[in-house]
């Protein structure tokens, strides 16, 4: 990290390997793990952003009452949140409560792809679960948690330790597929679905109101104190993005409570892929996501949390799509900087190859041989530019090739100029 010019790097916290019956003792070989973490990264000059719960849950919690489907993770989330807060904020001054809140609901409990591995639908790999209602379910636990551990946080350490606090999100930019009012109509009514699900709760303290007039009862409902707690529990907002997503006007006649949440957004989303020769991502769409952020919910403190391009684990060196992904989405960025965006940082996904949750693409800056038993890291060419580029030597990309399919703000963007200073130089890893 010191020698590709990092000033920060955001990883989590495994509640498992700090507390692994899921509330009361703390591992000493855990608590020890992440000290001796905290510490390097400081004695090298490199900030630590923590995050609390990415994914793994102790299972002990999911035998005893199935996890966030139970108010009772409330209680023991903040009580595992106390412990972090305790042992490592007199260091830790950047953390978020929980990693991609609206995919892990989604991926766990509505396709079941993701842990737990709960869904009803008839191609899920799942053997329990019910994908119309335990999505709201995850989601409202989910965000009575967070609330739970951010007050806890402003009472006992906020003041003394000096930190900040806020929620990571997914965000696609959805854009209509076609110019009707229909598919224009159904983007809106994604972004409520998709983002607003999280975002106006924390914000506005109730879901959306096209969310409570489709999902009915299946949605919970918060108390007045719930909704009290909720507002403004956020210091700033974690962003993951890596794409576009065109939206289809998808109307759906079965009733409420026969519909799954993809059902529900009555909306079918499309991956557009605007090349012949490679995967290649729009860079304007995190305009896109930074502009619906400024303009829907005031224009809060952001995170870009997470922005990476996948590519397949054997490509070793030679991975100049990545390099020219991320050059076109920093200037995508520094365009949204100078025209207002409250971006705070940018952190890359990823620093390393790792062993990644959906797929067999890998991320990394670092290439790993994972055949290795020693695990060797070799930089791959993206490295190489990245760190260029935190150190000054390099200011943008060359401009890309004309290529006639992609659509025309693109080539607007390409030659938007070189990069200001004010983005924070940071990259990410699980």
């Amino acid at each position: 990290m010191k020698e590709t010019g990092l000033d920060a790097y955001r990883f989590s916290i495994s509640w498992p390997r700090l507390i692994p019956n899921g509330r009361g003792e703390v591992n000493p070989k855990g608590l020890e793990y992440y000290n001796n973490l905290i510490n390097e990264l400081l004695d090298h000059g490199i900030e630590p952003h923590a995050t609390l719960f990415h994914y793994d849950l102790p299972q002990v919690l999911e035998d005893e009452y199935n996890g966030w489907l139970s108010p009772q993770i409330i209680d023991d989330f903040t009580a595992y949140s106390n412990v972090c807060f305790r042992e490592f904020g007199d260091r830790v001054t950047n953390w978020t409560t929980l990693n991609e809140a609206n995919s892990f609901a989604l991926l766990g409990y509505d396709i079941g792809r993701g842990p737990p591995g709960r869904c009803s639908k008839p191609f899920g790999n799942c053997s329990n679960g019910n994908s119309v209602t335990e999505p709201y379910i995850v989601a409202h636990h989910s965000l009575l948690a967070h609330s739970s551990a951010v007050s806890l946080y402003r009472k006992m350490y906020q003041e003394k330790q000096h930190g900040v606090i806020g929620m990571n999100i997914f965000v696609y930019d959805f854009v209509p597929l076609t110019n009707p009012i229909e598919d224009t109509t159904a983007t809106e009514r994604a972004k409520a679905f998709y983002t607003g699900w999280f975002l106006d709760p924390l914000y506005h303290g109730d879901y959306p109101e096209i969310m409570k007039k489709t999902v009915g009862s299946k949605l919970p409902k918060f108390s007045n104190r719930q909704s009290e707690q909720l507002i403004n529990s956020v210091d700033f907002v974690g962003v993951n993005y890596y794409s576009i997503n065109y939206v289809k006007d998808d109307p759906q006649d079965a009733p409420s409570n026969e519909r799954d949440f993809l059902a529900d957004t009555s909306a079918k989303t499309i991956y557009i892929n605007n090349s012949t020769t490679q995967l290649y991502v729009p860079p304007y769409g995190l305009q896109g996501v930074l502009e619906y952020f400024k303009q829907s919910y005031g224009n809060p403190p952001i995170y870009i949390h997470e922005n990476g391009y996948p590519m397949n684990q054997d490509v070793v060196f030679d991975d100049g799509p990545r390099v020219q992904f991320l050059s076109e989405h920093l200037r995508s960025l520094a365009d949204s900087v100078r025209n207002g965006s409250n971006t705070k940082g940018y952190f890359v996904w990823s620093l390393m190859d790792l062993y990644e949750l959906l797929g067999s693409t890998t991320y990394g800056l670092y290439y790993v041989d994972f055949a290795d038993a020693e695990l060797k890291r070799y930089p791959r060419h993206t490295a190489i530019w990245y760190a260029d580029f935190l150190k000054g030597r390099r200011a943008a990309m060359p401009e890309r090739s004309s290529d006639p399919s992609l659509p025309a703000p693109v080539a607007k963007l390409m030659v938007s100029g070189a990069l200001p200073e004010i983005l924070s130089r940071a990259t990410t890893r699980k």
